[in-house]
């Protein structure tokens, strides 16, 4: 198993997380987003992914791009430990927080639309105070509403194991802190994020902990 990945990519952080929750072994293939004028624009990585992103998972045969499609294909190749609830209802909670994140928060703040800006004549500051915080600063004040009012809120984002959920929301937190933007009016996601974190999966998933963070 081969995944194509890049240390400070928040996707890439997902498939990483969920890689290690269920235990395999892979090959990590190292696709700088800033090298060279961004390698994931090469020749070479444009014909294993058209869409030029990071992550991208080879496994059996199979070259499967997106995070979420790239989690979900795990859940059902390697079911143990599950990364979605068995009942329906769960099921779509869980998804319904991931893709919250995955969705609405995440590709409006991503690098390319960071450098779209900026060649648009916006300062930096502008960008990363006005444009960035804004976006995650909605997003998280509905999950943090969400999460805080519901009985179905565990140590995680659902009850006490890890989820799909959990894996979307905690390369999100990474970024806000990142970036530093202000997250103490979100108690309950700041929890959440320190149980996770904690957890031997996340802690190796994280970006500081792979080679090409240096």
């Amino acid at each position: 198993m081969k995944l194509y990945d890049y240390a400070f990519s928040s996707a890439a952080y997902r498939a990483r997380i969920a890689l290690n929750l269920k235990g395999i072994a892979y090959e990590r293939a190292v696709i700088s987003l800033i090298k060279d004028g961004g390698q994931q624009h090469s020749a070479a990585y444009k014909e294993i992914n058209p869409q030029a992103l990071i992550p991208t998972l080879e496994a059996d045969g199979h070259t499967i791009g997106q995070s979420l499609a790239i989690v979900e294909y795990l859940d059902e190749v390697y079911p143990s430990p599950p990364l979605l609830p068995s009942y329906p209802a769960e099921k779509a909670r869980v998804r319904q927080i991931a893709y919250e994140i995955a969705c609405d928060i995440h590709p409006v703040n991503n690098m390319r639309i960071r450098a779209q800006l900026k060649a648009m004549g916006h300062s930096e500051d502008e960008i990363m105070t006005k444009w960035y915080a804004h976006w995650i600063t909605l997003g998280f004040a509905a999950l943090e509403t969400q999460l805080s009012a519901s009985k179905e809120t565990g140590k995680y984002c659902h009850g006490d194991r890890p989820t799909l959920a959990d894996i979307c929301l905690v390369p999100q937190m990474a970024n806000a802190y990142r970036f530093k933007v202000p997250v103490d009016a979100f108690p309950t996601l700041v929890r959440i994020d320190k149980t996770a974190r904690e957890h031997p999966a996340f802690a190796a998933a994280a970006p500081e902990k792979q080679p090409d963070a240096a």
